[in-house]
């Protein structure tokens, strides 16, 4: 059973066709957008991060011009952000180096330099393919933009369905195989000397208490949870690469070597071959930071904002944030240290080395961080399964409110089962099972953005044309979808 799991999830799912279609998709936007991601990266700063720290005055403007939404623009990247950023970026990036190798982490960063532009596309396309709800609160995200990108702009009539029906089963398939309550659980119960079982139960209610209050409540959590929990994270990692700065460029030489050589066995470290260097890399990547995923557009189609590319920005400086930066942290401290060659796997690796670097205060802190890090990201995408469920239900109210309502009851259960089930049966890495669930829809959602393509690329012309002084905003051309029969009809 191991066997065919792993070959399902690293020779099919994260095979050559994904890996191909990956970098595919991300080359082609970004030549064809002339390396926007790279160009104007001091643009997207300005309109996302610039605008956090924008005066009062500056802000009122800005909420002004946002146009109607459920939540604010920075709302919904903290929440994003705090769907992405999270257990991933410590247990998933240690794994990704105990299985990999040092050269996983060059595909991280490449997967993420494209990916940076492959969440800007869904993103936008997501806002842009939005559909209003009964309440007046705009929902998307790749559901929506195959209903109505291929189903109606592009005449495909119901065709669309079968992308959308794999797209939903892979991305629900989430809801019963998650790594989040057993990676968690387990940094708690190695730090407290507890049960683990005991702290799979504590987190399942700590989990429940943060969803309760809805898509409002947790974006207002978020806000106020995600910029604390990243800023002491990489203080903290910043520390530690300095206690071991002699090792630095030894260890980014190793980094870019062992990307396309492999990694000898070296300690506990069981080697890996290329294949597995690029496989786990680019698999690590989107799990962490959710580039063609189709997870975060759905909280961002929920954003005010004056037009589909601008939100597309937030999407940019996510995949930013979450890899280069909280990502990059988390790999060289555990390179760094040396750590990565002593055996330990999954979270066990990253709590090693804090408390090897800062003994009972850091085995303290990173149980903190994780367990903030893991009810940010589980509320994040239980964010997304609503807009998911949402679209499902469509226009049947009773059927949306019963299902929404179950959802909310049962959503913590199935990653507790699988927590106990790897507790006493462990014959599974949680990770193989989490890469076949993020196999799944990145390929369909990949695959649906390259074919909405020629859309993306009008909405970035006028865009330019509109805000940056780049050309000229296109006539007649309706910024979201549901204002396109108003706008033609001036013609």
């Amino acid at each position: 059973m191991t066997d065919f799991f792993n070959w399902l999830a690293y020779d099919i799912l994260w095979g050559t066709p994904l890996i191909v279609l990956m970098i595919f998709t991300g080359l082609y936007f970004t030549i064809r957008s002339g390396f926007f991601q790279v160009a104007h990266f001091k643009y997207i700063l300005k309109r996302t991060l610039g605008t956090v720290f924008s005066s009062k005055k500056r802000k009122q403007t800005l909420e002004e011009d946002a146009g109607k939404g459920l939540v604010s623009p920075y709302e919904a990247i903290a929440t994003a952000v705090g769907g992405s950023v999270g257990f991933g970026n410590i247990a998933g990036v240690a794994t990704a180096v105990t299985t990999g190798g040092p050269g996983a982490v060059f595909w991280m960063w490449l997967t993420a330099l494209l990916g940076m532009l492959i969440k800007q596309v869904e993103v936008t396309l997501a806002v842009y393919y939005r559909r209003t709800d009964e309440e007046g609160n705009p929902y998307g995200g790749p559901t929506y933009y195959m209903e109505r990108g291929l189903g109606e702009e592009m005449h495909w009539g119901k065709a669309w369905l079968p992308f959308a029906f794999v797209f939903g089963i892979g991305i629900f398939s989430t809801f019963f195989i998650s790594a989040s309550n057993y990676t968690t659980s387990e940094v708690i119960a190695s730090s407290l000397g507890i049960p683990q079982e005991f702290a799979a139960i504590a987190m399942v209610c700590l989990l429940y208490f943060m969803i309760w209050g809805g898509v409002k409540n947790l974006s207002r959590i978020f806000v106020k949870l995600v910029p604390v929990m990243s800023i002491a994270y990489l203080f903290f990692g910043i520390i530690i690469i300095i206690l071991h700065i002699d090792n630095l460029i030894p260890t980014i030489t190793m980094i870019f070597t062992n990307a396309f050589t492999g990694t000898s066995a070296l300690g506990g470290f069981a080697g890996a071959t290329i294949s597995q260097v690029i496989s786990t890399g680019m698999a690590r990547s989107v799990y962490s930071n959710e580039a063609g995923w189709g997870s975060s557009p759905m909280i961002h189609a929920s954003s005010q904002t004056r037009h589909p590319v601008e939100q597309g920005l937030w999407g940019s400086f996510e995949v930013f944030v979450d890899t280069f930066i909280v990502c990059s942290i988390t790999a060289l401290t555990v390179l760094i240290s040396g750590e990565w060659t002593s055996g330990a796997t999954n979270a066990t690796l990253a709590l090693n080395v804090y408390t090897h670097s800062f003994g009972l205060f850091g085995t303290v802190f990173l149980t903190v961080i994780m367990v903030i890090f893991t009810v940010t990201t589980s509320g994040g995408w239980y964010v997304y399964y609503e807009a998911v469920l949402r679209h499902l239900a469509k226009n049947h109210l009773k059927i949306k409110h019963v299902l929404l309502l179950i959802f909310k009851y049962l959503y913590a259960i199935p990653p507790l089962l699988l927590t106990f089930y790897l507790i006493h049966v462990g014959d599974l890495s949680i990770w193989t099972l989490v890469d076949i669930t993020s196999g799944v829809p990145t390929f369909i959602n990949v695959a649906v953005i390259l074919i909405l393509s020629g859309k993306y690329f009008k909405l970035l012309k006028d865009y330019k044309g509109r805000y940056m002084g780049i050309g000229k905003p296109l006539e007649n051309f309706a910024i979201f979808y549901e204002d396109k029969e108003k706008v033609e009809g001036r013609k």
